[in-house]
């Protein structure tokens, strides 16, 4: 039975074996694959983590004409104020204009949680149906309505035949999984089961004449990223559906129609790939996230192979290749032997140390924000092309294991999340935004970009410097005394 037919999909944990906790090295990952980590690990103490909400916002309020309706406590929407800033640039970046991403809430209260909550909730989307006539509302359910039982589909179900706009119920329980990548699961599965299935509306979409292909962006890439990766598929003779962050819903049903499927992360992507081989038969690839010289000449070379343009692929690739090594000759001698830490989604930070030892950087760690199985060929590619063993850390969020580890490994710059640099800026390390929808990362193009802003970082790192004269962590010797990875769990085969 396909994960589609069921009501929410399944956790990360059981599908994939993914974890959210490993301490170790390089080699201990890239030689041992998924042992290295414990299914559903754990930490005997825990500083922070992330909710899926967080990154399911993100998505929903992305899709133009569409209301966003949390179901469940109001601060649950919270990440909505500061994840709109993505949408309004996003919106500037498409179409020229400003527009803000709409949540609501259904704001449940103790009464709601011993009475319930669903007449309350069909009363919400009622409301909105008639305020804002929009295509999509996505019925979100958080942690109270798991709880208590309220049912959104069932909900959704009943009221479909009196509303204008098509309900998606969205099922981002942050209680059910410590996986915050579940949420794009969840986020993709709302949008298959309604948006993609053939209804009167759209059974006419013709095919299109040219070779097509279904690219995947659920916000790992801002525009001007996608359009960097549209001119390389442009290039092959390609037309490119964009999918689904700021995709029109009336143009959804499109992507049944193209000759292939092709990832931009395979954190993000495999369970809506998965579903369109299955259901559509859409063949798809799925290997890395197209960032740095070697990566995105590999991505590129799967695609061609697909279309049979081998020769007309390889001459393109030459051409890039002499373009962007000339172009980073000047920032080479000052990269050379510089030490770097990065940390990030597991497949950006891969993608980026890689693309880093292209550069003359020595990688002294790397943190992945949580770990799938389809995930070990990258270690494998990382361990080959650094020739040196390095701290490997699996954590969703915990600072104080980041801090322990910049106090031994001592880089000179550090690569973290727009939002996640405080700790290395704090004790004085260069730091550069690895993730920021408004500057450019991927293909030939994000290679140069992110070259340019390193150089600038390290020829002038006062800044971080003189910050951390004035500022303190909240740390004492001795936590810095011992092992980073103290308080994981270990795993069977670190045991061993």
């Amino acid at each position: 039975m396909s994960n589609f037919e069921q009501k929410e999909p399944p956790r990360r944990e059981h599908r994939l074996h993914a974890c959210i906790a490993s301490g170790g090295t390089l080699a201990d990952m890239a030689n041992r694959k998924m042992k290295c980590c414990i299914p559903d690990g754990e930490r005997s103490f825990s500083q922070n983590s992330i909710c899926l909400l967080l990154p399911a916002l993100g998505m929903m309020n992305s899709i133009p004409n569409s209301v966003v309706l949390m179901h469940g406590a109001v601060g649950c929407g919270s990440s909505a104020h500061g994840g709109n800033a993505a949408v309004r640039a996003g919106n500037v970046h498409r179409w020229g204009a400003v527009k803000d991403g709409v949540w609501l809430s259904t704001a449940l209260d103790e009464r709601d949680v011993i009475c319930g909550g669903e007449e309350k909730l069909e009363e919400a989307i009622r409301e909105v149906d008639r305020r804002y006539s929009p295509t999509i509302i996505f019925v979100v359910a958080g942690c109270v309505p798991g709880i208590i039982g309220d049912d959104i589909d069932s909900v959704a179900q009943r009221l479909q035949s009196e509303v204008s706009a098509k309900l998606l119920p969205v099922h981002c329980e942050g209680f059910k999984t410590k996986i915050w990548a579940t949420a794009y699961d969840a986020v993709y599965h709302a949008l298959g089961r309604v948006m993609l299935q053939e209804t009167s509306e759209n059974i006419s979409t013709e095919k299109p004449k040219k070779p097509t292909v279904n690219l995947m962006n659920v916000s790992s890439m801002g525009r001007i990223d996608e359009v960097e990766l549209e001119r390389l598929l442009i290039a092959l003779g390609l037309n490119v559906n964009i999918f689904p962050v700021f995709a029109k819903p009336e143009k959804m049903y499109s992507m049944t129609h193209a000759d292939l499927s092709i990832s931009t992360c395979p954190t993000h992507d495999d369970y809506m790939l998965t579903y369109l081989k299955e259901k559509y038969n859409i063949p798809y690839i799925i290997k890395h996230m197209p960032i740095g010289i070697s990566n995105t000449g590999e991505w590129l070379r799967g695609v061609a192979e697909f279309f049979g343009l081998t020769n007309e692929v390889e001459e393109f690739i030459k051409e890039e290749e002499v373009e962007l090594k000339k172009a980073l000759e000047e920032f080479k001698p000052l990269f050379s032997g510089k030490k770097v830490f990065v940390s990030a989604g597991e497949f950006r930070a891969l993608s980026t140390a890689i693309l880093l030892a292209e550069l003359g950087f020595e990688v002294v760690a790397v943190r992945s924000y949580h770990h799938d199985e389809f995930a070990d060929t990258e270690y494998e590619k990382l361990a080959k092309i650094t020739a040196k063993d390095f701290p490997l850390n699996i954590a969703n969020c915990q600072p104080f294991e980041e801090a322990n580890l910049l106090r031994r490994v001592k880089p000179d710059i550090f690569l973290g999340h727009m939002n996640g640099n405080a700790t290395a800026a704090k004790l004085g390390v260069a730091t550069t935004v690895i993730y920021n929808v408004g500057l450019q990362f991927v293909g030939y193009q994000g290679a140069y970009q992110l070259a340019r802003r390193l150089h600038r970082q390290l020829t002038n790192p006062n800044f971080n410097q003189n910050i951390s004269k004035w500022v303190n962590l909240p740390y004492s010797q001795g936590w810095y005394d011992q092992d980073p990875f103290t308080y994981i769990k270990k795993g069977e085969a670190q045991g061993e």
